[in-house]
């Protein structure tokens, strides 16, 4: 009755009804119930959050040999959320709900043993767990009952809405069509996913879905064109079959290089004609299958993993980043962080950035303040091993720093210089310039200052600004010092060290007197 009342709901007392109904089976004992109930004071559904609580109906659950129960266990004693820091017992939290049918479970294993996470490294099992995991979801995806969920960087929209209203509620739901309706393109692809399939308390409407996407398509997001595109393909009320319109679709979604995109295009080249309705990734299963057991390539554990991994990561679990968003949109900081931090323990690279990027605002209050930096940190860097360049960026200001980690300015030094070699990092380039200047954990070095200033420009419209003062800043300083004190009053003025007469941010102060000095030339100008 209350799974029922919950799936029909759109109203946040029609919820609270439902977990009512979940309350009283929990109180008789039904197991399911409890679970309902643990998860929602563990992830804050409907304004629930208490994590104390959610860890006693948990250890009750585990005890009762509940897998659901015993991998919350194993990832709150992995962050030491509510719970002793032990990554030991989180092994074995995890190794038991593995056993007893977790797929969450298995997924953290898999990555664990891919990235050598408090265990050896080692490909072949992380291949076995990836690949138990792979096989359910391509069975739901050849039934069509997955379907990818956008992934919303957090570090890419940093603005926070403060309102604690309950997720998707009915009156928050026109709230977002009202965001949508202004222009928010990520919610107006969220929109369109949730009344695609019809979750969260919305109907499934074909029409509301295909007038979202195409809004954000018309606004430049490649989501949404790929979802237009899959529309057309599979075919419904809103959007007839028509491979024609699905392929100009999918087309201008793999021009931006839009995974689903690219897929559909593939789906569309590989039958020809007809496509049949599925329109998932299963080509990347069969692929990885491949690998993994050398059928007509070369055997590849580590692209087998690899290929398993991003199939592994399309599995209902994702539409976690969903309500992690909105809560993180409605100011439910908490909430947000525990969710991010699960799909982030199950190796999202996304959710590790997101969670860091929430850690270290030390707005969340489920942690305490001194643990937040090394945790941002960890998690930083995990985000980083798996190719994301404005994490690697991120690892170089901890350690310039000392947010979390002791100051280490060539540890700095040697993680901005993988930014801006491997990624072309803009800000990697700056900021590795300005340690050449001033010799910071690497030799001074002017003439490379200077190329790697004029670098970060190059590479961003955004750098040029800050570059320029950067230059003036540079230039004025080393004219200075070239001709007043090192070439004509070395001796005289060996005393005067510009640290010791200004403080160390006398660079600062160079660029205010230079901006002071620009703004009185460009008056006298105009004036």
């Amino acid at each position: 009755m209350g799974i029922k009342i919950l799936q029909q709901s759109k109203s946040q007392k029609q919820k609270a009804e439902a977990y009512m109904f979940f309350a009283k089976a929990a109180d008789m004992g039904n197991l399911k119930a409890m679970e309902k109930m643990a998860d929602a004071l563990l992830f804050g559904n409907f304004g629930m959050q208490n994590i104390t609580a959610a860890i006693q109906l948990y250890e009750s659950l585990a005890k009762e040999g509940s897998y659901k129960a015993q991998n919350a266990l194993g990832f709150l004693s992995s962050y030491g959320i509510g719970m002793e820091y032990n990554q030991a017992k989180a092994l074995i939290y995890y190794t038991f709900g593995s056993a007893g049918g977790s797929m969450m479970s298995q997924m953290i294993l898999g990555y664990r043993y891919l990235s050598g996470i408090n265990v050896l490294q080692n490909c072949e099992v992380a291949l076995n767990h990836y690949k138990k995991v792979a096989d359910y979801i391509a069975d739901k995806l050849e039934k069509s009952e997955g379907i990818p969920v956008e992934k919303v960087r957090l570090t890419e929209r940093p603005e926070n809405l403060s309102s604690n209203s309950e997720i998707l509620d009915w009156d928050i739901y026109q709230y977002y069509k009202f965001l949508a309706e202004r222009g928010d393109v990520q919610i107006q692809v969220s929109l369109g996913q949730l009344h695609l399939i019809g979750r969260k308390g919305l109907d499934q409407d074909y029409y509301k879905a295909l007038y979202y996407f195409l809004k954000a398509a018309k606004a430049g997001s490649a989501n949404a064109m790929a979802f237009i595109g899959k529309m057309y393909l599979e075919g419904n009320a809103a959007a007839p079959q028509n491979n024609a319109t699905a392929f100009k679709y999918f087309s201008m979604a793999a021009s931006k290089g839009n995974a689903i995109g690219l897929h559909g295009l593939g789906l569309l080249y590989f039958y020809g004609k007809g496509v049949p309705v599925s329109g998932q990734p299963l080509a990347i299963y069969y692929l990885a299958e491949m690998y993994a057991t050398g059928t007509g390539v070369l055997r590849s554990c580590r692209t087998a993993v690899e290929l398993y991994k991003g199939v592994c990561e399309l599995g209902h679990w994702a539409e976690k980043f969903l309500t992690a968003y909105f809560a993180y949109k409605d100011g439910d900081i908490d909430s947000s962080l525990v969710q991010y931090a699960l799909l982030a323990e199950m190796g999202y690279e996304v959710a590790q950035s997101n969670s860091a990027f929430i850690l270290e605002s030390k707005k969340a209050k489920i942690f305490e303040k001194e643990k937040m930096y090394p945790m941002a940190l960890l998690l930083w860097n995990r985000a980083a091993i798996q190719g994301n360049a404005f994490a690697r960026v991120k690892i170089g200001d901890y350690h310039y720093y000392g947010y979390g980690t002791k100051k280490d300015y060539q540890t700095a030094a040697t993680h901005y210089s993988i930014a801006a070699d491997k990624y072309h990092s803009a800000q990697a380039m700056f900021n590795l310039a300005y340690m050449y200047e001033h010799g910071l954990g690497i030799a001074k070095d002017i003439h490379l200052a200077r190329r790697l200033y004029d670098m970060a420009a190059q590479t961003s419209p955004d750098a040029h600004i800050p570059v320029f003062f950067a230059l003036v800043k540079l230039e004025t300083v080393h004219l200075f010092q070239d001709i007043l004190f090192f070439n004509q009053f070395t001796m005289r003025w060996k005393w005067m060290k510009l640290d010791n007469t200004l403080g160390p941010y006398w660079d600062l102060f160079v660029i205010g007197l230079i901006v002071t000095v620009l703004i009185f030339l460009l008056r006298n100008c105009y004036g």
